[in-house]
């Protein structure tokens, strides 16, 4: 069966973006606390930043993409406990470096549900909707300086820019680091 290109987009990016997820769920599977909360020396991330970090931008992102709230809220904190409840996107590394998972199995529920909310959308996503514009031009200081303004068209940052650069490449971005990460708790890589 042939499909248009908007469709064919879409028919990637559902593959992708579960590929992706299921990078996540190998490496949040093959660790415990130990490995996510362990503190190399000052100015290394743990691997519980890249993980929360992520996961919770991507519940942001979707809602910026889609306009329903994020899942994250006081009672998500209240189960999964992390350290610092922000996603740190505006903090320092100084900052950061103190991010910790305290329920590490209330992490996994919670990146589980915006997985799957994200991979939800995406099955039932009309394909003209990619062009839709999320952020037109001129852009405001906070976005102006991001990748995604970068990569966008004359038009703006579109659904199909947003998924691209908030969902996808970000999440890559952030496997690379938690792959290599995992080398310095004693795991090996994941993938080759």
């Amino acid at each position: 069966m042939d499909m248009t290109p908007c469709e064919l987009l879409v028919d990637s990016l559902q593959r992708r973006m579960a590929t992706m997820h299921s990078l996540y769920y190998q490496a949040v599977g093959s660790m415990g606390p130990e490995h996510v909360n362990h503190f190399e020396r000052e100015g290394v991330l743990p691997i519980a930043f890249s993980l929360f970090h992520y996961t919770n931008m991507q519940d942001a992102s979707f809602m910026m993409i889609t306009g329903i709230a994020p899942i994250w809220n006081e009672a998500w904190q209240d189960r999964v406990q992390m350290a610092i409840d922000d996603h740190g996107k505006h903090r320092t590394v100084d900052d950061m470096i103190h991010q910790r998972i305290g329920d590490y199995e209330a992490f996994c529920q919670y990146q589980r549900t915006v997985f799957d909310r994200t991979e939800a959308y995406l099955a039932d996503m009309a394909p003209a909707d990619l062009t839709r514009v999320l952020i037109a031009p001129p852009y405001p200081p906070m976005v102006a300086s991001t990748y995604s303004a970068r990569c966008a068209g004359p038009e703006g940052i579109t659904v199909l820019d947003g998924f691209e650069c908030w969902l996808y490449q970000h999440g890559l971005r952030h496997m690379g680091e938690i792959e290599l990460a995992r080398g310095l708790v004693g795991l090996g890589g994941m993938t080759s």
